[in-house]
Order: C-alpha cells, then structure tokens, then sequence
C-alpha cells in the first residue's frame, strides 16, 4: 500500500522544487533514480525518520519538480534547497542518478556533505562517458520515446549479458510503482524537449578530495560494468568502503528494504 507523504515547496531560481521534509535529528537526504519520484524510497523514509531528519526532493524535471528552462546542474539545485532550509552538513544516499547527484554534490558543495552512500552508481564521468552506460542510456532512450513503458522496466531488470529477469519475478507491486512514477514524469517532457542539465566532469581524477566516508551499496545481480565501477570509486576516495544485497539489481532499495535499511543505518551509526 503507497504511503502518502505531504511535500513542500522551495522557489529556485528556475521554477518551483518539491521536497519532502520529516522527521528530526542528523540530516539524511534520498535522491531518487531517473524516471520517477522520492516515492522509490517509501520503504526507507519512516524506517529512517524515527531517528533522523529526511529530506527527498523531486529532481528537477520528475514528479512535482518544475522541468528546466535554463541551463542548471543537479548539485547546485540540492545545495540551494539545502542552504534554503539552512540545513547540513547531511548524509547522501542516492540510487542511480541519485548516485551520481550524491557524488556530484560532494565534489562541488563538500561543506554541505558528511558522508555519502551511492547504489547503481558511480560517478558522472561513468554515467556520461563511459560506452556501457551509453549504450544502456540509448536504450532507456528508444523504449521512452516509443512509449513502451515495459521495455523500459526490462531494460533495468536486465542483470548480465545473455541473462534476464522478467516481469514475473519481480514483485508486482514494485512494478506498478515504477509504472505510475515514470508515466507521471515522463508526461511533464515532449520528445523534442531541449536538455538543459550540465554536466559535472573530471570526477573521477577529483575522488581523491572526497574526505568524507563514502559507501557504495549494490545488488549482486547488477552487471559486471557497473560493480567494478563502484568498486573504483571507494578504492579512489580515502574512505570508502563497499557492500552488497544478495539477489536485486538497479532498484535494491525497493526489492529488499529490510536488508537495504539494516546496512543503511548500521553506516549512520558509524558516522
């Protein structure tokens, strides 16, 4: 059953952000992969609010969060919610896209940052250079712009070369989140929209600046590709440290929540 929580509003410089904002105590903020809403971390929001002040925003251009209309750059959207609430240094945890915003922020607005936990991520430079996650980005690329909403839930069940999961073993539930998301906000863009974001870039020669404990937490069944570039990135950094979930891919927060938040909040305890 979908947990309805109330979100605010912050006037950026280029439309209105939402966010949800509970709980209290250290600061944790949730990003959302591509394609959908803060809703993907139904499952983590009350398990982290009794102890903790949760912050999840809609990304610009998903969910409630107005699209672009100038260029803009993830992180600098979050540092301005951030330091319009006067809140932080926070905690990071972002799954997938939300990954890589995790790290981009870190890298240009280290002072908002205490610790960073990224899941089905890396870094930009993986998400926007590398030809594995290009060719998985085109792929997204053909299935949305042919409104075939199922290929494009296949296309991030896929686990290695020549093996695949289907629809069937995956929990129904999940499925119908993911669909209800990604139609709300596939349906705030048309096809010929102009890409605004702007890219973060030399990440990865920057990770050894990173001086806060970073984690990067993967389901055991995402491809080859992307353990090893997650790997590289806590091997790059001075703290980093890795850990995986047994059995999920790219949506391990909504495959196997218990596991997900016992390791999530055993790393906030160390903090």
């Amino acid at each position: 059953m979908t947990v309805a929580f109330e979100l605010s509003s912050f006037t950026s410089a280029d439309g209105d952000l939402a966010y949800l904002d509970t709980g209290s105590g250290d600061l944790v903020v949730l990003l959302h992969p591509g394609y959908v809403d803060h809703r993907a971390f139904e499952d983590q929001i009350s398990a982290l609010a009794a102890h903790h002040r949760v912050i999840a925003p809609d990304v610009r251009g998903h969910g409630s969060s107005a699209n672009a209309s100038r260029p803009f750059r993830w992180a600098d959207d979050l540092a301005a919610l951030l330091r319009h609430l006067d809140a932080g240094p926070a905690v990071l945890v972002g799954v997938s896209m939300g990954g890589v915003i995790a790290t981009d922020t870190v890298l240009e607005h280290p002072e908002l940052v205490r610790a960073v936990v990224t899941c089905g991520a890396a870094t930009g430079d993986f998400m926007y250079t590398d030809p594995w996650t290009k060719e998985i980005q085109a792929e997204y690329a053909r299935t949305l712009a042919a409104g075939d909403i199922e290929g494009w839930l296949r296309a991030f069940l896929r686990v290695v070369p020549g093996e695949h999961r289907t629809a069937d073993d995956v929990d129904q539930d999940i499925l119908r989140r993911l669909r209800e998301m990604a139609l709300n906000t596939i349906g705030k863009h048309t096809p010929d929209e102009k890409d605004r974001m702007v890219r973060v870039t030399d990440s990865w020669s920057r990770l050894p600046t990173i001086d806060v404990p970073v984690l990067a937490l993967n389901g055991t069944l995402e491809p080859a590709e992307m353990l090893d570039a997650a790997e590289r990135l806590v091997r790059s950094v001075p703290h980093g440290r890795s850990a995986t979930i047994d059995g999920v891919g790219h949506y391990l927060n909504m495959e196997k929540p218990a596991a997900f938040n016992e390791i999530l909040l055993d790393f906030l305890r160390t903090l």
